[in-house]
């Protein structure tokens, strides 16, 4: 790598100060509006998926928004959040004072008991080894029999998005629909499926990655 390329490594922002930021102009608003439709597709695939009461937990859980919708529904059992920006970790609280939120970075942090379904939009790709993350998330986050739902908008199909790490001087992995895929099954995955939502004119849509964590060796 040469110096310049160097030189623009070491003065990337960290991904949570921008979200930092944006909780605290009130950006977190426009994030929730803006992702809304494909996490209700998400939720909707993969709760066709869970047969049974479940507990549940989103990563980069922002203001809070998802765990809300998750929490309102009838077969969950308890659902809780987790994010890097203590910005929007303090708006979760205060929108949801008797919520479960966490500060916490990955892929050092995790939660003290594995859920039934892991929720994810817009996070993953902000880590510098995010396939080692998925791994982590099989072993020590999903109970067996459980299932991980993940939303991004930014990966390799999706040119509009590829500018994003320099506009926003941030760090992303930019990632194939298929690396993804074969990362999941890498990390142990079965049923891996994904789906493309919202695609219109120069825009991919959200991809969205189905995983289960299977029972037994299947």
């Amino acid at each position: 790598m040469d110096g310049v390329g160097i030189h623009s490594i070491m003065n990337q922002r960290a991904a949570v100060d921008v979200f930092g930021e944006w909780a605290e102009s009130g950006r977190d608003e426009g994030m929730e509006r803006g992702h809304s439709q494909s996490v209700e597709a998400m939720l909707e695939l993969v709760l066709q998926k869970v047969e049974h009461s479940f507990t549940a937990i989103d990563i980069g859980c922002g203001n809070g928004w998802v765990v809300r919708r998750l929490q309102a529904m009838e077969r969950c059992i308890s659902a809780s959040g987790i994010d890097g920006a203590a910005p929007m970790i303090a708006k979760a609280k205060s929108l949801d004072p008797d919520g479960e939120y966490s500060l916490g970075q990955l892929p050092d942090w995790s939660p003290q008991n594995a859920v039934d379904l892991i929720h994810s939009m817009e996070c993953l790709y902000y880590l510098h080894e995010p396939m080692a993350f998925l791994q982590t998330m099989y072993s020590e986050w999903l109970n067996p029999g459980g299932w991980a739902v993940l939303g991004m908008d930014h990966y390799l199909e999706n040119p509009s998005s590829h500018d994003w790490p320099e506009s926003l001087n941030v760090h992303m992995s930019t990632q194939s629909i298929e690396e993804w895929k074969q990362g999941l099954a890498h990390a142990g995955f079965t049923k891996i499926q994904h789906f493309q939502v919202g695609e219109k004119e120069d825009w991919e849509g959200t991809l969205v990655l189905l995983a289960h964590k299977p029972f037994t060796q299947e």
